[in-house]
């Protein structure tokens, strides 16, 4: 691996230009149209490399194969990443800075003064020292999450065609669009795949591969309230505007976002809409346990009915949905896809370490779809977020991973 010529960053440099931020108000799949315009040059990109199947479809996924060069019977593995960044943070006119041979030092992104990353703020940057830090420049979020795994993978697409000695079975390639919305594989073909295991490349710090996510639930709160004319609405209008903070005021603490860390589950309102007569809560409902989901929707439940008993003429419906659910049950039927992965990242040199991510990923759902995905890092850090932030390093390391992943199937077939 060490004769690699690494071609991540350059890609990496021209990927996070273009805006592919997802909406999740669109009932549109992809909810962009502009999250083509990446599907589009990637493919254009897999073509020239000589992967001949390489297409973008209808609903904005990109497809792409490299075939076998052994005489194995290997099963297909698939790597995976998303093209969207998060609604979050704005992901138009994104640009890029590296910041070389980093040595502590706080980082000011120059575009927004008040943007400075820290190692107390930052502290995986105390393990950057002497490495290749990019940022965005202050105004926009960065793109790493997931462009980071999007140029990874395409690195390591280049790198086995250029390196036929890497032996490796078939390689179905997926990006995906709408992950940040929850909608990253509605669309997604299976069969097309044909594979029978993926590797998510969308994690943090490098050396981690994460077998367990949350599982999650969506609740949508409906607050019926009374309305009246505020001239002349003692003793008859009822707010459901105020009802509403009420309940996100009587919230605990200890089951929210904010005061909880771990294997520990929230609720979190994500969002609030409405006038007098009517409001709505959103909110998400995470906990690893899939049993616990529906003691914290009864959490909400409770809070409402206490609230509205101040308010007798309000009324009030709770919908729970599910999302997805912790991939770690498919996952442990499956223990050579974890382990191998496990292998490849040692292979590298990095301490390898299986850790619980507090978040979803496509393979949470491709998982339960009949595709085992756990999830591998991608070197992404503070994501969502002006000060997001990726090494250089870090991310051909993850090429690394890809490279040595593909070989070890092959190795044990």
């Amino acid at each position: 691996m060490n004769e690699l010529n690494f071609t991540v960053t350059e890609r990496f440099l021209r990927y996070v230009t273009i805006d592919t931020q997802s909406d999740p108000g669109s009932p549109t799949c992809p909810s962009t149209e502009k999250q083509k315009d990446l599907g589009r040059i990637l493919i254009q990109e897999l073509l020239d490399m000589g992967i001949h199947d390489a297409h973008l479809d209808e609903h904005g996924y990109v497809y792409a194969t490299i075939p076998s060069n052994t005489d194995k019977d290997v099963p297909v593995i698939c790597f995976c990443s998303h093209m969207d960044t998060s609604p979050d943070c704005s992901g138009a006119g994104v640009k890029p800075i590296i910041h070389r041979n980093y040595q502590g030092q706080d980082i000011v992104l120059p575009d927004d003064a008040s943007q400075v990353l820290t190692p107390a703020d930052h502290p995986q940057l105390r393990n950057q020292l002497g490495n290749d830090i990019i940022t965005a420049s202050g105004t926009t979020l960065l793109g790493a999450d997931n462009k980071a795994g999007v140029a990874e993978i395409m690195d390591a697409c280049n790198q086995l065609l250029h390196h036929p000695e890497i032996k490796h079975g078939t390689i179905k390639i997926l990006f995906t669009p709408d992950e940040e919305i929850g909608r990253g594989v509605d669309k997604a073909d299976l069969q097309k795949l044909g594979a029978f295991a993926a590797y998510t490349m969308d994690g943090e710090t490098a050396g981690n591969m994460e077998n367990e996510t949350f599982s999650a639930d969506g609740a949508k709160l409906t607050i019926n309230g009374v309305s009246a004319h505020p001239g002349f609405a003692k003793g008859q209008m009822q707010s459901a505007i105020k009802i509403a903070g009420q309940i996100i005021a009587a919230l605990p603490f200890d089951l929210s976002p904010e005061g909880t860390e771990g294997k520990e589950g929230f609720v979190h309102p994500v969002g609030v809409s409405g006038h007098v007569e009517q409001a709505t809560i959103e909110f998400i409902i995470r906990d690893f346990s899939d049993a616990k989901l529906p003691e914290h929707a009864k959490v909400i439940e409770t809070i409402v009915q206490e609230v509205l008993a101040d308010f007798p003429g309000a009324t009030y419906s709770l919908q729970v949905k599910e999302q997805y659910r912790n991939m770690k049950s498919v996952l442990d039927q499956y223990p050579q896809i974890v382990e191998y992965g496990m292998e490849a990242i040692k292979r590298t040199g990095l301490e390898a370490r299986l850790c619980s991510i507090r978040g979803g990923t496509d393979g949470s759902r491709l998982s339960f779809m009949g595709l085992p995905t756990p999830n591998i890092f991608a070197g992404e850090h503070a994501f969502h977020g002006r000060q997001e932030w990726v090494s250089v390093q870090d991310m051909q390391k993850a090429v690394e991973t890809i490279l040595h992943l593909c070989a070890i199937w092959e190795e044990r077939s």
